[in-house]
């Protein structure tokens, strides 16, 4: 076995934003990530979507259990379970009432807003992520069903979560590759993969290479797929700096940038890994066509 994949010196290319991902209420996170017009979640929303309702069909059930790994302040689970926009949560986490108010009116002006919308999708969404206090936000207004603050790539999934994890039919990420490595995987499957194994829908910056991860999850038995010739973006650069570092660091791994990253956004590719012999049977691009 391979010693690990190490994204320490890509992440360096990158601005830091540690500042804005764990803070009691999400209000930084959305005016932050506003201005760079971070769109990631809404890219991948259609695509997830397709695979919720392949995975209803093909399991013949109504409730899907989603495991997003870097739930972050729930924003992928607001978007699926609510059919929301990006732009309709920057609205509502960045208007001007929310500015004054405490954490406690932000988070009861949070479950106002998510109750009065119509009935959310059928679905349960477990939500992980190492920054306790998103976690926790998620949790209390009612977005991500279970919140579990574990830091996957330092520590095991404890043995009283476990279970939590087992009915689990989709695993998604729209970011967290690059902060976290094949190690959060690892400690992942053997739940995720007891009962019936998960599909595991990643989306990629193209700065993080993806084969690692590939690697750990065929030792399970899954084979990944990547939708080429898709390319999905996620942020502006903060500045020109940045951009000029991501710029180098992709030439660097042979990755062209041209009409892309160098266009002055972070993009990513879509990956999405399942067992063999169901992935040989009906390709990637079949599925979604489907």
């Amino acid at each position: 076995m391979d010693s690990g994949s190490d994204f320490s010196g890509i992440n360096e290319a990158k601005f830091d934003m540690g500042s804005i991902y764990d803070r009691p209420d999400p209000r930084a996170y959305f005016s932050t990530l506003q201005e760079l017009d971070y769109a990631i979640p809404a890219k991948a929303k259609p695509l997830f979507q397709k695979l919720i309702s392949r995975l209803r069909c093909q399991r013949g059930q109504e409730e899907v259990c989603v495991l997003d790994l870097g739930c972050s302040y729930g924003v992928n689970a607001a978007l699926l379970k609510h059919d929301l926009s990006m732009d309709e949560l920057y609205d509502h986490w960045t208007q001007e009432e929310l500015a004054r108010a405490t954490r406690e009116e932000v988070v009861e002006m949070g479950q106002q807003f998510f109750s009065e919308l119509e009935e959310p999708e059928d679905l349960k969404v477990i939500g992980i992520d190492q920054a306790e206090n998103a976690v926790a936000f998620a949790e209390e207004i009612g977005l991500v069903d279970e919140g579990l603050p574990i830091d996957l790539e330092r520590e095991t999934l404890p043995v009283d979560v476990r279970d939590e994890i087992v009915p689990v039919d989709l695993m998604i990420s729209t970011g967290c590759v690059g902060y976290v490595t094949e190690k959060s995987f690892e400690r992942l499957m053997q739940p995720l993969t007891e009962r019936r194994p998960a599909w595991i829908a990643n989306f990629v910056l193209r700065m993080f290479p993806f084969d690692g991860i590939e690697k750990a999850l065929g030792r399970w038995g899954y084979r990944t797929e990547k939708l080429d010739g898709r390319y999905f973006k996620q942020r502006r650069f903060v500045s020109a700096e940045e951009q000029e570092q991501v710029v180098e660091q992709l030439r660097s791994q042979d990755v062209d940038p041209t009409g892309l990253e160098a266009e002055g956004q972070f993009v990513a590719e879509f990956y999405l890994s399942r067992p063999e012999a169901g992935a040989r049977k009906l390709p990637l691009r079949q599925l979604l066509a489907a």
